[in-house]
């Protein structure tokens, strides 16, 4: 997994705010899914996600991450 899976990953629960409908989306199983935000909490040093048994939300650094890596996809795809 490179950094850039990371980051999908991420994007993808916070968009859906489910690991399950991120990994279906991502063709992922719902355990690779955490795994990945796992290690990029791990990496960062600070948890991106609150979360519950029946949803996730992010807390100020999912956050602001979030909104960090959407500013790199918008000039990437040219907006």
């Amino acid at each position: 997994m490179d950094s850039l899976d990371l980051i999908i990953t991420f994007r993808e629960v916070a968009r859906r705010g489910s690991f399950s409908a991120a990994a279906r989306a991502l063709d992922l199983s719902p355990a690779s899914a955490s795994k990945y935000v796992a290690a990029l909490e791990t990496r960062f040093g600070v948890r991106l996600f609150n979360r519950t048994t029946r949803k996730v939300s992010l807390t100020d650094a999912g956050q602001l991450l979030y909104e960090r890596t959407g500013r790199s996809e918008e000039r990437r795809v040219g907006k």
